[in-house]
């Protein structure tokens, strides 16, 4: 179990360094995303399956499918399908699969070989985390969702400033249309 801990762990170290020092968003939310998957494989490893549950379906799952959708929705423009199609050449990406591969297995692996003697307290089970997050915690609850809300109408706004070359090439568009 301190082999999955420590190789999780490793992985999640390098890959969130990785977030902060690329320069495509894309990518980096790529490895942000293995960031996450680590450290739920660390709290696997711990024996905290629910927390590693919670890391996996809402981070993994759907706050990081929003910041996809957002990255999308500011369309970077032509200059990032050059630097996608060299992605594509199985040298660069054949390294991350199998980091991924390989931090699959440990996870698997540190599921498998708990024995539930890491942690001692109380089990929590999803009810008392959902009346805690809707009793004395709902204002920091809809706090969160209403940041996460102006995120996406200022990514939005972004994504649809209009930038001089697009601005012409959409009134040529329309010129074609009602000819």
């Amino acid at each position: 179990m301190e082999i999955a801990f420590y190789l999780c762990g490793l992985v999640a170290v390098l890959t969130t360094l990785r977030v902060i020092t690329h320069t495509n968003p894309v990518h980096a939310l790529l490895y942000l995303i293995v960031s996450v998957l680590s450290i739920a494989g660390v709290f696997f490893s711990l024996g905290a399956y629910f927390a590693g549950a919670l890391e996996i379906i809402v981070y993994a799952g759907a706050i990081m499918v929003l910041f996809v959708f957002v990255v999308m929705m500011l369309n970077l423009g032509n200059a990032t399908v050059k630097q996608e199609r060299d992605w594509l050449q199985p040298s660069l990406w054949i390294g991350t699969g199998i980091v991924s591969l390989l931090l699959l297995l440990v996870m698997v692996y540190a599921i498998m070989t708990a024995n539930d003697q890491g942690i001692d307290g109380t089990v929590i089970d999803t009810k008392a985390v959902g009346i805690s997050l809707f009793g004395p915690y709902v204002l920091a609850v809809e706090f969160a969702s209403m940041l996460l809300l102006a995120g996406l109408v200022v990514a939005f706004h972004v994504g649809h400033e209009e930038r001089q070359g697009e601005a012409l090439s959409n009134r040529d568009a329309n010129k074609e249309e009602h000819v």
